[in-house]
């Protein structure tokens, strides 16, 4: 008999870390990763949630704990943390950041414009204004 399942399908870049996240968002508390694993649902391999896991620390998006012989997670960062982070690897790997600077900036709409404007001021201005 012939297996006419379709194949799994294949989760986008950063997919899975965000749905790693949210689920430690949704937690009552530190958990394991078996805790994760089930809220992800799926048939994803214990040591495939561990690798995100420990992806995920390398990043500092999220910290463990050790409880006897295994270790509890909690998310330390929140998406838009994370979605910089690519943003800052991506520039720090380029030759010429002032290109690219550029290159985002003139590629922005009004409105982001105008977002990253006050932004930078309230940076320029320091938290006291």
């Amino acid at each position: 008999m012939t297996d006419h399942r379709r194949p799994a399908r294949r989760r986008g870049q950063g997919e899975l870390e965000a749905q790693v996240l949210l689920a430690l968002r949704q937690a009552p508390g530190p958990v394991s990763a078996a805790w994760v694993r089930e809220r992800l649902g799926g048939d994803l391999a214990h040591t495939t949630v561990l690798t995100i896991l420990t992806r995920l620390l390398a990043k500092n998006a999220v910290s463990r704990e050790r409880v006897s012989r295994a270790f509890l997670w909690r998310c330390t960062a929140d998406e838009a943390g994370l979605a910089a982070r690519r943003m800052r690897h991506l520039l720090d790997g380029e030759a010429d950041r002032e290109a690219v600077l550029a290159r985002f900036v003139t590629s922005l709409t009004a409105e982001d414009e105008r977002l990253v404007r006050e932004l930078l001021n309230e940076t320029d201005e320091g938290p006291e204004g």
